[in-house]
């Protein structure tokens, strides 16, 4: 029988004994059986040849002069490093102590004289069967390391593009805090923060169905989406909707996302928001435990098509040093050591309890002290944005390049939506689109968009819907307010028109913006002479005339009150 089998290479053994007749007795024996001799004559001679013909096998009397075989058993096996370099005890000991200390020194087999050829052979075709699959183990071993290391290093890499691409941009505000604690390199929570032309900040946090890259493949198109329309003024519902449409077009299926989103308008006081599938947000008003759940009323993203997606907000009144709070549901069902969840319960006592100035230190700590050394089973993400003055925002950088001036000197246009058009349509975003095709104006982008949504608000609600911004002097009737305005939208008749021009003569740029609506019109002089007063000082309304009067130059109302015109003006300033 050949012991030679493929793959397994040379099979070289190694006897070692001071018997030169018993020496001469296994080195026939084995080589007989296809291996290739190495002998040596006691135990130093053995270490020796070990470390200089590295041997595939070892045949070892226990017995020797020198090193016996037990010591030079421990040697060879603590410098085999990964490799299985079998070893076999010759032994004329029968004591089962004896036997034992053989395995114990690093034997794999033993051999008792005098000697069977027969079970000799067996013994090492056996052991030779075990190195190949040691050898073929390691062998794959080395293969799936090389891979795994290319693939951690194409993680690492799709991680930067992922981070560059879903990045929460705007987290870094002092008014923000935010926890990302994800459970693999590729998180299935998502964290986006953007502004838009008008400096209101929008937040959306995600959690997206598993965990790792996976759950992570589907925030590049939803951060791309959010992103992208929140810096060219589309309003929330608008963002939602094209949220879901997006993740329903990419994802597979059984995968979805849900979501929370909302808008702090720091001018007007407010925030909107829409919540699918995530825990309730928290709105705490400052100076008192006043908690309003903001409760998930809708399904995740990408689930429903695009014609049964519910985009419906809902609007809250808020004031300088509110505090809105959010998280995903890896909070309130982070368990520990007993099983037990951390619950709705708890997040909610301590986002009421805790000091204003330390909610979300006390959150953070509380979910950790909870969970203590037991290992999370979700990734856990929670923000906090505090609600600061208009004055206080970090303001949004929409300036391109303006090295040339570029674009028409002197221009018109006008724009008219109808009935069909006011009910479920934005136009801030086309409109600021056409305008800063004019490069000199991009400096006052965040200026120019707050004064059209402003206009158009007042066109729209005042004046086609016919509300009163009176309705808007109590919490209660601020929310009576929106809730009218959607159900005017849904039997709305009128139009609204803007006409704007625009022109730069040498260092002065002027625009002017003229929007007329199809309403019967108001009093506005009684209107302005209480803008001026002091009554407006409390309350929620009145906000949006003097916000007109501070971003522009000139303020017009014409008879009988369905038409404003402002005027813009500024020094471009170029090099």
């Amino acid at each position: 029988m050949n012991a030679k089998t493929p793959g397994s290479g040379a099979n070289r053994v190694l006897v070692a004994d001071d018997n030169a007749v018993d020496r001469k007795l296994l080195a026939t024996i084995v080589g007989r059986a296809g291996f290739e001799v190495i002998q040596a004559v006691d135990g130093n001679d053995a270490v020796e040849k070990f470390y200089a013909e590295k041997p595939d096998m070892v045949l070892l009397d226990a017995l020797m002069p020198g090193k016996d075989g037990f010591a030079v058993a421990e040697e060879i096996k603590a410098n085999s490093g990964d490799g299985f370099v079998p070893i076999i005890f010759l032994t004329s000991l029968t004591e089962a102590t004896e036997l034992a200390r053989c395995v114990d020194a690093g034997g794999d087999d033993f051999l008792s004289k005098p000697y069977n050829r027969v079970i000799l052979q067996a013994k090492l075709y056996a052991l030779q069967r075990m190195r190949d699959v040691h050898q073929t183990v390691q062998t794959q071993r080395d293969e799936i390391a090389k891979h795994h290391m290319q693939l951690v290093a194409d993680q690492e890499a799709a991680k930067a593009v992922f981070d560059n691409v879903a990045s929460a941009r705007n987290l870094e505000a002092p008014y923000i805090k935010y926890l990302l604690s994800p459970l693999a390199l590729f998180n299935g929570d998502v964290m986006l923060a953007a502004q838009n032309p008008a400096n209101n900040l929008y937040i959306m946090l995600g959690d997206f169905t598993g965990h790792g890259l996976a759950a992570a493949i589907g925030a590049m198109p939803l951060s791309d989406v959010f992103y992208g329309m929140t810096a060219k003024g589309f309003s929330l519902a608008e963002v939602v909707r094209e949220c879901n449409r997006k993740l329903g077009s990419v994802l597979p299926s059984g995968y979805f996302c849900c979501a929370a989103a909302l808008v702090v308008d720091f001018s007007r006081y407010t925030v909107e928001y829409w919540n699918g599938g995530l825990p309730s947000a928290y709105l705490r008003k400052l100076g008192n435990s006043e908690l309003t759940p903001l409760a998930s009323k809708h399904l995740p993203l990408g689930i429903l098509p695009h014609d049964q997606f519910k985009d419906d907000t809902l609007i809250h009144e808020v004031s300088p040093g509110d505090r809105l709070f959010m998280a995903t549901d890896g909070v309130i069902e982070a368990r520990n050591s007993q099983g037990e969840y951390f619950g709705a319960e708890r997040l909610e006592s301590l986002v009421v309890n805790s000091p204003a100035e330390s909610l979300f230190g006390s959150v953070r700590n509380g979910v950790y002290d909870f969970i203590g050394a037991h290992e999370s089973d979700d990734d856990i993400t929670m923000v906090e944005i505090t609600v600061v003055a208009e004055e206080q925002l970090q303001a949004v950088n929409l300036q391109d390049s303006l090295d040339e001036l570029g674009g028409p000197k002197d221009w018109k246009f006008s724009y008219e939506l109808g009935p069909s058009s006011l009910k479920d349509f934005n136009p801030l975003p086309l409109l600021q689109q056409v305008l800063m095709g004019a490069p000199y104006l991009r400096v006052r982008a965040s200026a120019i968009y707050t004064v059209l949504a402003e206009l158009y608000s007042n066109a729209l609600e005042h004046g086609v819907l016919g509300l009163r911004s009176e309705l808007k002097s109590s919490a209660e009737g601020f929310a009576q307010y929106y809730q009218a305005r959607a159900k005017a939208l849904d039997q709305v008749s009128g139009s609204v028109r803007f006409e704007v021009e625009g022109s730069i003569q040498e260092t002065q740029v002027e625009l002017r913006i003229r929007v007329k609506d199809s309403g019967k019109g108001f009093d506005y002089e009684s209107y302005l002479e209480r803008a001026r007063s002091s009554e407006t000082t409390a309350g929620y309304h009145g906000r949006g005339v003097r916000l007109l009067w501070d971003l522009c130059e000139t303020v017009e109302f014409r008879d009988p009150g369905n038409e404003v015109e402002v005027t813009m003006q500024w020094e471009h300033g170029y090099e």
